[in-house]
């Protein structure tokens, strides 16, 4: 799940839809990525790539997924 080409993805895929759509998904906040969780993430690679992102905020890793951006 922590590999690096999911990482490059989080920090480079847009948000495809909803109020943060066009976002970089490392951008989206903390609480958006929550109420997903709670509510059930999207099917298919979105859906893992927020889960991974929601991980990724949750123990602050943030900045190591910033150099990945391009």
């Amino acid at each position: 799940m922590f590999d690096k080409e999911n990482l490059v993805k989080v920090a480079n895929t847009p948000m495809p839809f909803g109020k943060y759509k066009g976002r970089a998904l490392v951008d989206l906040p903390e609480p958006y990525l929550v109420w997903f969780a709670q509510q059930g993430f999207p099917e298919g690679k979105l859906g893992e790539l927020m889960q991974l992102t929601l991980e990724i905020k949750i123990n602050g890793l943030e900045k190591l997924i910033e150099p990945l951006k391009k």
